[in-house]
């Protein structure tokens, strides 16, 4: 009876590690966009203020790298 309460908790514990590490790498994938989302909102801000060429072009650069990997895509700024 031992033996099997042992393996059981040791099971459960195995369990709970691996829930716990995947739902570490998903909050940091799903947070990473997020922080990347809300930094791009402000940078916008910013060049609407400025209206600096080259800052656009970093920021339109910004934008294609998040696109690519997070969700809700951004549109992407006529510099010209």
């Amino acid at each position: 009876m031992t033996l099997q309460k042992t393996k059981t908790i040791r099971n459960l514990i195995l369990i709970s590690v691996c829930i716990f590490i995947v739902g570490i790498i998903l909050g940091f994938t799903v947070y990473s966009c997020v922080i990347q989302h809300i930094a791009i909102m402000a940078d916008l801000k910013s060049y609407e203020k400025s209206l600096d060429p080259e800052f656009c072009d970093v920021l339109v650069e910004k934008i294609n790298l998040f696109d690519a990997n997070c969700k809700p895509e951004v549109e992407i700024l006529d510099c010209g």
